[in-house]
């Protein structure tokens, strides 16, 4: 994962309501109808919170029908917690010479 990839995940995670869209959808696909139910705001703002998780390939979308729904990109997250995990580990510090 590049830095620009990483920043948009950062820039995804960091609202409240994208993660609370993210929990909504740990364990189902939704449409924006269902997710808008959640909260009190509106179709448009919901859309936009939509947008950035995607721009942080943090969510996939599938058309059917009329509607589009959204799911997690598992992978993603995947990649987010080997990156992580990386951090943890002291002796990758100590490789690049980091104290």
């Amino acid at each position: 994962m590049n830095e620009k990839e990483l920043t948009a995940s950062f820039k995804a995670l960091s609202c409240e309501t994208r993660r609370k869209i993210i929990y909504l959808l740990r364990s189902k696909c939704l449409c924006a109808g269902d997710i808008a139910k959640h909260f009190e705001l509106t179709g448009a703002t919901i859309s936009h919170h939509l947008k950035v998780l995607a721009e942080g390939n943090l969510i996939t979308s599938k058309k059917v029908g009329l509607e589009i729904y959204y799911s997690l990109n598992i992978e993603k997250y995947n990649v987010l917690i080997r990156w992580f995990q990386f951090l943890n580990d002291t002796e990758n510090f100590k490789e690049k010479g980091i104290k």
